[in-house]
């Protein structure tokens, strides 16, 4: 049987870096004048949690800091905290990955829930300890829930579109005689 090949490491890394400049973009566009009540899901941390645990040579942590740094500049937040917070915890789930690409899908989207919550409570929590203003915790809430609501359609569709599926044990190996 005939097996997708993907386009290359440093490809999908730069299809990872539009994808994320993208998002970025259109949460900057100003559709609605109108302050929300509502938190939508970050999808830049949906998409780099499900390229993480699948694949994480295609997201390497300098990519991930820049990225969430950019992020944190143009959305007027603390500068590098969150990027700090999502590098721990993204550093965690690569830790995981090869323990996770023997197991379900449930067992990935419960780790990656574990770790994006205990991230957002420490994001939360420094914040607070600092006094820096922030809006209530029932929208970081509704936000968390938000992305772990669709992280499965972003792995879905990562796997779909992009090919970025976990890796199987004749894959490392390949990795390793290609270097």
């Amino acid at each position: 049987m005939a097996e997708r090949r993907h386009p290359g490491i440093w490809a999908m890394r730069l299809i990872y870096a539009v994808l994320c400049l993208a998002l970025i973009f259109l949460n900057l566009l100003p559709l609605d004048t109108m302050p929300r009540g509502w938190a939508g899901p970050d999808l830049m941390l949906a998409l780099t949690c499900a390229w993480v645990v699948r694949r994480p040579d295609f997201v390497p942590l300098l990519l991930i800091a820049l990225v969430f740094l950019l992020a944190d500049l143009l959305y007027q937040m603390p500068p590098g905290l969150w990027a700090a917070f999502v590098v721990i915890g993204t550093e965690a789930m690569r830790r995981r990955a090869p323990l996770l690409r023997d197991l379900t899908f449930l067992a990935e989207w419960f780790t990656v829930a574990v770790i994006l919550t205990v991230i957002t409570i420490g994001n939360q929590i420094v914040l607070a300890v600092l006094l820096i203003d922030r809006p209530s915790p029932g929208l970081y809430l509704m936000q968390l829930v938000m992305t772990l609501a669709c992280y499965p359609v972003v792995a879905y569709a990562s796997q779909i579109v992009f090919g970025v599926r976990k890796q199987a044990p004749g894959d490392v190996e390949a990795m390793v005689n290609r270097k």
